[in-house]
């Protein structure tokens, strides 16, 4: 009897959905707008960075070095027409200075220090940190190559080859994060405007006066929204193997078992602010904060988890999306299958056990208070 009072409701629920033409748009073309968006725009390398050279030297030393800066393909030469140091970071025309002193290559010839004076735009913080580093790198093989002094006399030989993904592909660190960030927003969004339409309309009354228990009302609602945000994670999938390549590493099965297990939290989440919400306007509004906030500043999407300070630190265990996004990055990138991401699963089913337990709690009150 049971089972039958839940099969109804999912069945009631998937067909008062296929009706709304919002919610159809919201459920399978938003998605896709957005991985598009969020996989074509964001990008973690900086590149073409305008940088502005003042070359006082006039030697082969100094134009060689001058050719290897840009060769770094990081930068960009920028027009300088200022009279003094560093006008062009005042007057925003560059993002990095360099001079090249007279007498530079004389001083590296003769074995002394030859000094270049490097002036950054620190008001870009990452981009700086780059800027520095690429500098310091070219500034290292220019002068290992003029002396002719190899890396090896400085007692370390650093043999780096990059894993998983040798091709620095930013798409293979975007798109599978962006599948998290996504399926989060989504599907609880969908089923919090719903509930909360059901509470305008008054129609939610007559599921108050049905047989239905808060248990029952609430697993047919959670499986309904479920099967949507998987059809939802296919379509995501495709998309990104069509548009980015982005395809399965090793065994995918987990991600087969993880997705419905982050679904059942995230539709949780989204039951729970429509319980506790009045208005559509309101649970967008809810969602819109709570789960784009944690799913792009908690979850490491774009920075690593440890980097947030405490006690967001601490919140984080709490955001189911942060173990997705590791999900699918082990499954679309590293492959290391269930021995390295079966504590994942476990974490998200945890949560949404507890969310469940919350959102039942609060619309069993709801059905007495009516």
């Amino acid at each position: 009897m049971i089972i039958r009072r839940i099969r109804n409701q999912f069945f009631k629920e998937l067909e008062q959905f296929q009706r709304d033409r919002l919610g159809l748009a919201l459920a399978f073309i938003l998605p896709v707008i957005a991985l598009l968006i969020i996989g074509l725009a964001i990008r973690l390398e900086a590149k073409n960075l305008s940088l502005v050279v003042r070359d006082l030297d006039q030697t082969s030393l100094s134009r060689s070095y001058i050719e290897r800066l840009y060769a770094t393909n990081l930068f960009v030469p920028a027009q300088w027409q200022g009279e003094r140091f560093p006008d062009a970071l005042d007057r925003d025309q560059a993002q990095v200075q360099v001079t090249i002193p007279p007498g530079f290559s004389a001083d590296v010839d003769a074995g002394k220090t030859g000094n270049v004076q490097v002036v950054i735009d620190g008001s870009d913080v990452i981009n700086a940190r780059v800027i520095k580093l690429a500098i310091d790198g070219t500034t290292l093989s220019v002068l290992q190559e003029r002396l002719g002094k190899p890396s090896e006399t400085l007692g370390v030989v650093a043999q780096v080859r990059l894993w998983f993904n040798p091709g620095r592909q930013e798409s293979l660190f975007i798109v599978p994060g962006s599948y998290g960030v996504i399926l989060a927003i989504f599907p609880p969004l969908l089923i919090a405007i719903a509930l909360v339409r059901e509470k305008e309309q008054g129609t939610i009354l007559q599921l108050y006066a049905s047989s239905l228990s808060a248990f029952e009302l609430l697993v047919g609602k959670s499986l309904a929204y479920i099967a949507v945000g998987l059809g939802e994670a296919l379509i995501l999938f495709i998309v990104g193997w069509l548009f980015f390549g982005v395809g399965f590493v090793g065994d995918p099965s987990p991600l087969f078992v993880g997705t419905p297990v982050f679904m059942l939290a995230g539709v949780q989440l989204g039951l729970i602010i429509g319980i506790f919400t009045t208005t559509q306007s309101a649970a967008v509004q809810a969602i819109g904060t709570i789960k784009v906030l944690t799913a792009f500043l908690l979850a490491g999407f774009l920075f690593p988890l440890s980097s947030v300070p405490f006690p967001f630190s601490i919140f984080s265990y709490f955001v189911p999306v942060r173990y997705y996004i590791e999900l699918c990055r082990d499954v679309f990138v590293r492959g290391s299958g269930w021995f390295g991401t079966w504590h994942l699963i476990v974490a998200m089913l945890v949560l949404g056990i507890a969310e469940f337990g919350l959102a039942w709690w609060g619309m069993r009150r709801m059905q007495l208070s009516s």
